[in-house]
């Protein structure tokens, strides 16, 4: 057990992990980046977990495999990407199947540096290769939940995950785990912040067959939303008068409305982003209201992202690190080069981003200038209605974030391809978060808020369960983009 951990945290072993995938079609095109998204699998991962006196456990998981975020790099197919993301669960999965009892967090922290070296070994990025522990570790701590018979949040309060002082985070050596962990508290709802495509209308009440909202101002009047995320595309002229023509469309439909900017590391051209950041300054709309702008997200490579080049750059609103938060020294390095924020994203890991976020309060203890001060984000790929999107909203909940991007309700219908069972399984356990009106049940948006009280059960955040029997292999995911 890590040094100061709970002596309450309990040993588990894992007695066996199943996947299965399910094809998921969008009802209208993603873009972010240089990628357009219309069609992913979503894996899904059952545990079987030994708990000890508390018994055995299954415990789940589900994440989109989103090809060509964890890996950009040139010369890879969309179907190479899922691949990668395919042979990162199953080394975790190999490795999580092996050895002694361990607490939850010390079955991660055990196989984190042997992992990463495999998926290095085999040509995986860091973000690929982490995904495997970042799906499967949140499975883990389900069955932990489900044995204990606490809701996730009692689990971390009461530090039954056993996380404690570890090499992997030498930075935190001495932090009082137990009594931070004992004050992190969920809130009943978050603000969901929209995600604006490249592709997105702006204008209209323009709605798709199912009566979904298509265009920016008909999400508004459907949902009420305050907070907004913006994709940027790496040309500073373009995505200037794009910005603009996007704020405009906010202040008639959100006055008030706070947002952020999302590069997807498309300034690979230092002085393309200095040209952003100083037509930012500029920017009418924008100058109106400086502080409408909440950070700028990843607008660097993440091979980039770890120079000195960003001392000068004179940015309007921190920077968040997101694709180059890749490893868990990640965001105390980007700190030291000038970034300030980090996302929070189920398929980066759960203890990744409770260390982040501990990080956060540990720096800013010490710390006199505002401008200084670091921060967490939620952000969203694409969480799907059930399991993804559910267990992501409990984590960025239990780290106290007040706003989290939800895209995933926007770009798929629903559950998509669910079965009608499993659909109204989800829903009758959680009638909060879901309404069914006018069609399946879907992700409930209230005046800009997402109610999440059901998530407060024993588990992680969800009182149905997928349909397996309804998944196809894992070796099938490649062939679903």
């Amino acid at each position: 057990m890590t040094a100061s951990a709970s002596p309450s945290a309990p040993a588990v072993r894992i007695l066996a992990v199943d996947f299965g995938v399910r094809a998921m079609s969008l009802r209208l095109p993603f873009k972010f980046g240089a990628v357009t998204l219309t069609r992913c699998p979503q894996v899904f991962v059952r545990a079987t977990v030994d708990c000890g006196a508390q018994g055995t456990a299954q415990g789940w998981a589900a994440e989109l495999m989103v090809p060509r975020w964890f890996d950009k790099r040139a010369g890879l197919s969309q179907a190479d990407n899922v691949r990668h993301l395919q042979l990162a669960l199953e080394a975790a999965a190999a490795a999580y199947t092996r050895g002694a009892p361990a607490t939850a967090f010390d079955l991660f922290a055990r196989h984190y540096e042997a992992l990463t070296m495999q998926g290095e070994a085999a040509g995986l990025t860091a973000l690929a290769t982490g995904f495997g522990q970042a799906v499967l570790d949140r499975a883990v701590l389900d069955a932990l939940c489900r044995a204990m018979q606490v809701p996730v949040h009692v689990a971390f309060q009461r530090n039954l995950v056993g996380i404690g002082d570890t090499p992997l985070a030498d930075d935190l050596r001495g932090w009082n785990w137990n009594g931070w962990l004992a004050r992190l508290a969920p809130a009943a709802h978050l603000e969901a912040r929209h995600t604006i495509g490249m592709l997105d209308a702006l204008e209209g009440d323009t709605v798709d067959v199912a009566g979904l909202p298509v265009s920016l101002s008909a999400v508004v009047r459907r949902y009420g939303h305050r907070y907004f995320k913006i994709k940027l595309g790496g040309d500073p002229a373009a995505d200037l008068a794009r910005l603009d023509a996007v704020l405009e469309a906010l202040d008639a439909a959100a006055p008030g409305h706070r947002f952020s900017l999302d590069g997807n590391e498309q300034y690979a051209d230092m002085a393309a982003l200095q040209a952003l950041c100083a037509g930012l300054r500029t920017l009418p709309r924008l100058a109106a209201r400086p502080d409408a702008l909440l950070y700028i997200e990843q607008p660097l490579p993440r091979e980039a992202s770890m120079t000195g080049a960003l001392a000068g750059l004179g940015a309007p609103a921190p920077l968040l690190l997101d694709e180059a938060d890749g490893t868990l020294d990640a965001f105390p390095v980007g700190r030291a080069h000038g970034w300030r924020g980090v996302s929070s994203k189920g398929c980066k890991g759960l203890y990744k981003a409770v260390l982040n976020r501990a990080r956060c309060d540990q720096w800013n203890l010490t710390t006199r200038n505002t401008g200084d001060r670091c921060f967490m984000s939620a952000e969203d790929l694409t969480c799907q209605a059930g399991l993804a999107v559910q267990q992501d909203l409990a984590l960025a909940s239990l780290l106290g974030l007040v706003h989290c991007e939800r895209n995933g309700h926007h770009y798929v219908d629903g559950f998509g391809g669910a079965p009608a069972a499993e659909q109204q399984a989800f829903a009758a356990a959680h009638g909060d978060l879901y309404e069914s009106a006018g069609g399946p049940p879907r992700l409930a948006i209230r005046g800009g808020r997402i109610a999440i009280g059901s998530l407060a059960q024993p588990g992680f955040a969800h009182g149905a369960d997928p349909d397996f029997n309804s998944l196809q292999p894992l070796s099938q995911a490649p062939a679903l983009v």
